[in-house]
Parts: C-alpha cells; sequence; structure tokens
C-alpha cells in the first residue's frame, strides 16, 4: 500500500493529518461561473493561498497547467452531469482511473447522490472505480450526497451519516459530505464512517464569518478537513480566504484569528 501512502501525502498534510482541498469541477456541472473562466490565474491564487489540493476534470488539467509557481495536489474528478440534463442528480462515468494516472494525479473523486432515480447505476461506478484504484493505489475521494425524490433533508444527520458510510463501504480513502450544521450532529457523521471526512461548501455564503463557523464546527466534530469551491475561488480574495481557512485545519486558529488573517 506504499503507493496510495505516498500519493496521499501529496494531499493531505503530513503533519496535521488534514486537508483543504479546492474543487474546481463546477464547469461541467454549470459552465464558466464567475471564478473558473481563467484558470490558469485562479488556480496560482489557490495555491498561492496554501491549498494542499485542487479538483478538476481532466481537460481542464491541460488547458490549467501553470508551468510555474508552488507544486500542490492534484485531484482528477471522474464523473460528470449537467445542470441541462433532464436529471441533473444523474452522474456518469466521463473519466478512467487509468486516464487519470497518465495526467498526473496524485487522486481520483466520484459524485455520487444517494436518492437519486440512478443511484444503483452510481453505485456501480463507485464500486468499479474502487477496484481500479486499489490495482493503482490510487487514492479515491467519494462525494456522498443525498438528492432526488425521496429526500426530504439532504442536511439531515441521519441522511448524511448514511451517505458517509456508504462512501466507506465501497472503498472511498476520503468521504466529502455536507455539514449537519451542528458539532454534536456532524460528530455521529463523523464517528460512523470509518474513513477520514471532509465538508463540502455548498452554495455561496452571505459573510466569510459564516464560512469559518462552518469549517470550526466540522474540525470541533472531528473532519478531517474541508472540500470548498466557490467560497473559495468565487471571493474577492481567493488567496487571502484559503489562507485562513488553512489556518484554521491545520493550525487549529479561531475563527476570530480566520478573520484577522483574512484582513491583513
Amino acid at each position: 500500500m506504499i503507493g496510495k501512502k505516498i500519493r496521499l501525502e501529496r494531499i493531505i498534510d503530513r503533519n496535521s493529518g488534514k486537508t483543504v482541498i479546492i474543487p474546481m469541477d463546477h464547469g461541467v456541472t454549470v459552465g464558466p461561473i464567475e471564478g473558473l473562466a481563467d484558470m490558469r490565474t485562479t488556480i496560482s491564487k489557490v495555491v498561492q493561498g496554501g491549498a494542499n489540493a485542487i479538483l478538476m476534470h481532466k481537460g481542464i488539467v491541460r488547458a490549467g497547467h501553470r508551468g510555474a509557481g508552488k507544486d500542490v495536489g492534484l485531484i482528477i474528478h471522474l464523473s460528470g452531469g449537467t445542470s441541462l440534463s433532464p436529471d441533473p442528480n444523474a452522474k456518469e462515468l466521463v473519466c478512467t482511473v487509468e486516464e487519470a494516472i497518465k495526467l498526473g494525479a496524485d487522486a481520483v473523486s466520484v459524485h455520487i447522490n444517494l436518492g437519486a432515480e440512478t443511484d444503483k447505476e452510481m453505485l456501480w461506478q463507485l464500486g468499479q472505480i474502487s477496484e481500479r484504484c486499489s490495482v493503482w493505489q490510487m487514492p479515491l475521494i467519494a462525494m456522498m450526497y443525498t438528492r432526488g425524490p425521496k429526500i426530504k433533508d439532504e442536511f439531515d444527520v441521519a441522511n448524511v451519516k448514511h451517505a458517509a458510510r456508504v462512501g466507506a463501504e465501497l472503498g472511498a480513502d476520503i468521504v466529502k459530505v455536507v455539514y449537519t450544521g451542528t458539532v454534536e450532529s456532524f460528530t455521529e457523521v463523523v464517528q460512523g464512517c470509518p474513513v477520514p471526512v471532509v465538508i463540502a461548501g455548498g452554495p455561496k455564503m452571505d459573510s466569510d464569518e459564516d464560512i469559518f463557523k462552518m469549517v470550526e464546527g466540522a474540525l470541533a466534530a472531528g473532519a478531517a478537513g474541508l472540500s470548498i469551491g466557490r467560497n473559495a475561488f468565487q471571493h474577492e480574495r481567493p488567496d487571502k480566504i484559503i489562507a485562513a481557512l488553512s489556518k484554521m485545519v491545520h493550525e487549529n486558529a479561531s475563527v476570530q484569528e480566520a478573520v484577522k488573517t483574512l484582513k491583513s
């Protein structure tokens, strides 16, 4: 398992055991939204802020390669779906583990929507990718959400901890889920999942302090870090907010200290 351990150390800080991942795979889902038009510039700002890893689709690895600057872990997203689809919750495999290896990936990720009408196909995809990752010693991140006709509240702790457990049960090395709103409820999620759990950032928030409070709660509950996209790369100073978030994740900085870092 040494190959997987070496790759994991490229996306998880060796000292803190935690990670700050900035996903930038939104272009497939909703197009070139604010912050993702000029990928080279955005990636440079994200890396400057101190992110441990960036996450993107295979085509942007080529288009966004900077050729200079500080190194950063690379996670290639293997599944996709668009907001134009009759079923936006359906995700299809659009890349293979082998392609990701050729592109220099340190890890791969798959998106699963439990409760969607096609969730059985997505679970099959997760199982297949898990097997290929085992063969190639490639770390696997499972983005586990509960969305679909049967889901009344995707933030409900029963749904979230079930989703996290499914990801771990099917072979993920890291599971990404939404934050359930309180330290107590998210502790249930972490305790029920035998692999590291990171939180999603969700829609663009109203204030920076709201982001910091969410991260503070998740870390207090035992989260292994975060995977925040729009609230980072759409910020007026992506480098500053990522630096602040990194201090919280890796140095146990408080909300107040994070605000100070952001304004410095």
